[in-house]
């Protein structure tokens, strides 16, 4: 379906840009609102506040999803809700089933903070299906990761530009992540856990309510 996403700036887009539309799972055009509207009158429009840019890459994924448990809510009351590691984790006595359901509720969070790609490799079975199954994009190992492991890509790695997934470019994939921020240098200061919305080959898969 072809969509006009309309924010109050566009990260990596021309001047003076505050919309990205998609076609499907592809992008066809960014610029502003008013001339993507007169170009696409048959487009729907999302309007989001805030910041659209493209989608993040989480460089810690591995780390993240294969040596760390992310407790069901249900378990909330007896192992809080942050990734356990160390003693902690090993004294759950993980399996594969476990390992899966975890891994799927660890790539839940990476989505609710803009990131639509992940460095692999991944070494168990479970976290490989539960990621495919994610439908997240899977980028080739790079060296070791640069800093800590985080949900959020723009805590740790390679700088706000390795943080990126992708750009904006026509005929590219419509991976885009929006921010509760008006530019860039908000984006850093605040964190991406101030993410709104993700957007992944051109379906909403996370919107904040």
């Amino acid at each position: 379906m072809l969509t006009i996403h309309v924010a109050d700036a566009v990260h990596g887009g021309p001047d003076g840009a505050d919309a990205v539309a998609v076609d499907g799972a592809v992008v066809v055009a960014v610029g502003p609102r008013a001339e993507l509207a007169a170009a696409l009158p048959s487009a729907r429009t999302r309007r989001w506040s805030g910041l659209i840019a493209p989608g993040l890459l989480n460089t810690g994924a591995p780390q993240l999803l294969e040596a760390a448990y992310h407790p069901d809510p249900r378990e909330a009351d007896e192992l809080g809700d942050r990734p356990l590691t160390g003693d902690a984790l090993a004294a759950l006595g993980m399996d594969d089933a476990r390992w899966g359901a975890s891994a799927r509720r660890g790539l839940q969070r990476m989505l609710r903070h803009g990131t639509t790609a992940v460095r692999g490799p991944f070494a168990r079975p479970a976290v490989r299906t539960a990621v495919a199954r994610s439908g997240l994009r899977v980028h080739a190992p790079a060296g070791p990761a640069a800093g800590p492991a985080s949900l959020d890509p723009l805590a740790a790695g390679p700088g706000p530009a390795g943080a990126f997934a992708t750009t904006l470019d026509i005929g590219g994939p419509a991976d885009l992540a929006v921010f509760d921020v008006p530019d860039l240098a908000a984006l850093l200061a605040e964190g991406a856990g101030c993410c709104t919305a993700t957007v992944l080959d051109g379906r909403l898969v996370f919107r904040r309510r």
